[in-house]
């Protein structure tokens, strides 16, 4: 009966919890690999004077 229980704890809680905060941190890794892509990429742009 407590195995059940720490089961369905797992499915409701843990599983989504995990899956949220490794999505956060994917989010980061690309948004950081997106930036230094685009400066090095627009290198001499005014526009990236505008941006800082």
């Amino acid at each position: 009966m407590i195995g059940a229980i720490v089961v369905i704890i797992a499915l409701v809680v843990v599983i989504p919890v995990s899956v949220i905060m490794s999505g956060g941190v994917l989010a980061g890794v690309i948004a950081h690999f997106l930036r230094t892509e685009g400066e090095h990429g627009h290198e001499g742009s005014e526009i990236l004077d505008l941006h800082s």
